[in-house]
Parts: structure tokens; C-alpha cells; sequence
């Protein structure tokens, strides 16, 4: 629970490789001030186009749920001391996630999650975050993976 002493730090997850690395940045500094944090998935019905389709066995909330216990246990472990508030919404995840940051001190999201058209450098939920969160947004971007030997030197 948040305290009006505490910094809230909020976080998207959607279970890619960037925003665990958004989490993984998070829980950092979160430790680091003390702070809260807030971590929140959205989750929302497959679009389609004509009749709506039943998806009686499917739980997307559970999915969700699923989703983001396993990044915060991935990315904390099981033992972690940190105030940690997991949240699953349903919903598109950048109103999702501006209405989560509504009082915090700092939105964290990855540059690109899994909806993202390759070789984009910012994802639409990013950039949304970014043009219309309530406080100031840090954007993650993938780690860059190291250079072969083999390639030439830059002069």
C-alpha cells in the first residue's frame, strides 16, 4: 500500500523481453528511494471483425494474472523486500497504464512490447505514456547485444 511518504514508481509489463527488463529497472531503483512499486498488466479480448467470437475456455484475466507473477518472480525472486503492488486490468494498456500512474512519481515502460511492428523504436503504448502520463516516463529499450570480434573497427 502506498503511503503519501513514499515515492510510486509504476511499471507496464507485458511479458516480453524489454518489459522485464522495464521491471528489472524498476525494481532497482525502487529499492534504491524506497519506493513503491506499482506493477501492472493490461490485458483485453483478441480483436476481430464481424460476430463476436466465444472464447468459453479461455481465461485472459488468468493469462494475465499468470503473466505477470512469473516477470516478478523472474525478475525479484521469491524473497524480495521490496513494497510490491501487481496489478492485472483490463483494458488497452497505455490508458491502463496512465490511469495506474495517476499519483506516482515515475512511469517505466519498455520502448516496444509485443504489439509492436519490427523496427520500431517506440512502440504506440510507449509513446502514448510518453505524450500523456500524469508524471515523468522512462523508457527502456532492449539490451544491445554485443558486437562479434569480426566486425570491423570503427575509426
Amino acid at each position: 500500500m502506498v503511503t503519501e511518504d513514499q515515492p510510486l514508481i509504476v511499471v507496464g509489463v507485458d511479458g516480453s523481453e524489454v518489459s522485464i527488463e522495464a521491471l528489472r529497472w524498476a525494481a532497482r531503483y525502487a529499492e534504491l528511494i524506497g519506493a513503491v512499486l506499482r506493477v501492472v498488466t493490461a490485458w483485453r479480448l483478441p480483436r476481430s471483425y464481424g460476430d463476436l467470437p466465444d472464447y468459453p475456455d479461455v481465461d485472459f484475466a488468468a493469462a494475465a494474472r499468470e503473466t505477470l507473477d512469473s516477470a516478478i518472480t523472474a525478475v525479484l525472486g521469491p524473497t524480495h523486500r521490496l513494497s510490491v503492488e501487481a496489478r492485472v486490468e483490463e483494458g488497452h494498456p497505455a490508458p491502463v497504464l496512465l490511469a495506474a500512474a495517476h499519483h506516482a512519481d515515475l512511469l517505466v515502460v519498455g520502448s516496444r512490447g509485443h504489439g509492436a511492428f519490427v523496427g520500431m523504436l517506440l512502440g504506440s503504448t510507449a509513446q502514448h505514456c510518453v505524450h500523456h502520463a500524469p508524471c515523468p516516463v522512462l523508457v527502456v529499450r532492449p539490451q544491445r547485444r554485443s558486437c562479434s570480434s569480426s566486425a570491423p573497427a570503427r575509426s
